[in-house]
């Protein structure tokens, strides 16, 4: 190690020590940053199509303290190799490769697993009746509009909501819709934990086909060693991050958050599954409640082994069972470089298919007469978790039960039925069975303080300018 690299990462780590960031953790934290920012831009640059520069400024914009790093920090896009390399102090770097069909991974400078995309199937048509005509739908009524205008207005002073996409659907169609300048009805836009929600999905599909069991051990090859505590680990626990797995937490966008150990295992481990499996019980299995990214990458791992191994399996299957039934031709799932699916929040979608997918859960599971999803699935993923003080249920955000957030949503005028998908800076697919509704709201706005979005007010008006004597979609 040069003097020069030490001298930098000594004084990354005195800066982080304001922030009682240990030394140990903090020497991970070049390999981390860069590898955050390279995924994101390549994933936005080559899969979304939207102008890097605008990525960086408006995604760095939305977490709070990246202005101790953003400094020093440089990216590369070459277009010709389909790639893009983020520098440090012009010392540390990663790189993301781009993919046809798959997306972005990193690249740790190992060979990548092969995640081609399956070309031996016909394409299977759509069971959920169209949402919309090709063309972007006007609001229906000035009530509508007026609170779009309000969603996509920015304040005087940061931080700044940079609205990307609003939809909002009644009754199986959609009734508002509008998208900021370089975003369309075509448009990917990646959903980071609003991923998680789909995971969920594909775990319900594997419980339904009896591949999986909700309430039983996770069937992990490396907790079945006799008497390893976390062979107790359910798939529920998973779900609903109660497993106990010591990775730290993954809830808050911010620099002192990018020092998390599940961080590590995000972008500095090629095989991410494998990396959380490894982790050592931090409480008993069912005991706590700890959000973090880990859960969801074990349950990647679970989705490829029930699939069939193979990442091409993986794209197969979610297709089948769930993409192609709900219309959603706008998608593109990422994975890590040991060919695991990215679960915890690389999907990409358009706005319209993200609001595809909360039609599902408006209507219990169920699309053109078909169950996707099992009996009740539905219910379960929005029933409470005991403890999730922000109102967390099985994968989706709920407003069921008595915790903090929950309260806290309904006071700024959320149904009281309302789950949600829910990813970091923004991201948000909304379903209201009471109002018959799905809201999605796409940005990069800082997760403090609560409502920096504005998606309280937008759900609120949208209720208001909606609420009617409601009747079911006919999907």
């Amino acid at each position: 190690m040069t003097r020069q690299k030490l001298f930098l990462i000594l004084a990354a780590t005195t800066a982080l020590g304001a922030l009682g960031i240990g030394a140990v953790r903090a020497r991970d934290l070049p390999d981390i940053s860069t590898g955050f920012f390279a995924n994101i831009l390549c994933s936005e640059t080559f899969v979304s199509g939207l102008d890097p520069v605008r990525t960086f400024a408006e995604t760095t914009s939305a977490m709070p303290g990246s202005g101790l790093l953003t400094w020093a920090t440089d990216y590369r896009v070459d277009r010709a190799r389909k790639d893009v390399t983020v520098t440090l102090f012009g010392l540390f770097r990663s790189r993301a490769v781009y993919r046809d069909g798959v997306g972005c991974t990193l690249d740790h400078d190992h060979p990548l697993v092969d995640a081609a995309v399956p070309t031996d199937d016909q394409p299977a048509a759509a069971l959920l009746r169209e949402i919309a005509g090709p063309a972007v739908v006007a609001p229906a009524t000035p009530q509508l509009a007026a609170a779009l205008d309000r969603a996509f207005a920015e304040p005087d002073a940061p931080p700044f909501r940079h609205t990307r996409a609003i939809v909002i659907v009644k009754d199986g169609r959609i009734v508002a819709e509008r998208y900021a300048e370089g975003f369309g009805v075509d448009t990917p836009l990646l959903g980071f934990s609003a991923t998680k929600s789909v995971v969920s999905a594909l775990i319900g599909i594997l419980v339904r086909e009896r591949k999986l069991a909700r309430d039983a051990p996770a069937p992990i090859a490396a907790w079945q060693g006799e008497g390893d505590p976390r062979h107790a680990i359910t798939v529920d626990q998973l779900l609903r991050h109660t497993a106990g797995l010591a990775l730290g937490s993954s809830l808050q966008a911010n620099i002192g958050s990018a020092l998390e150990p599940v961080n590590r295992m995000k972008f500095v481990e090629d095989d991410m599954a494998a990396c959380a499996e490894s982790a050592a019980l931090e409480t008993a299995p069912g005991g706590t409640w700890n959000y973090h990214d880990g859960n969801y990458l074990v349950l990647s791992q679970l989705i490829r082994d029930a699939t069939g191994g193979r990442p091409a399996d993986v794209l197969r299957f979610a297709q089948r069972e769930l993409f192609a039934p709900l219309g959603m031709n706008h998608v593109t799932l990422q994975f890590d470089g040991a060919g695991t699916l990215e679960g915890s929040s690389q999907m990409l979608a358009s706005a319209r298919d993200w609001a595809r997918f909360g039609q599902l859960y408006l209507n219990d599971g169920v699309v053109g007469g078909k169950r996707i999803l099992p009996v009740g699935w539905v219910n379960y993923s929005a029933a409470p978790t005991p403890g999730a003080f922000v109102g967390y249920g099985a994968g989706f955000w709920t407003n069921l039960g008595d915790s903090k957030g929950a309260a806290y949503r309904i006071q700024q005028g959320w149904p009281r039925d309302a789950l949600f998908a829910k990813g970091s800076i923004g991201q948000y697919v909304i379903v209201i069975p009471s109002e018959h509704l799905v809201i999605v709201r796409f940005g990069r706005t800082a997760n403090w303080p609560l409502d920096a979005d504005g998606v309280s007010r937008l759900v609120a008006e949208s209720v208001a300018a909606t609420s009617g004597k409601a009747k079911l979609a006919d999907n």
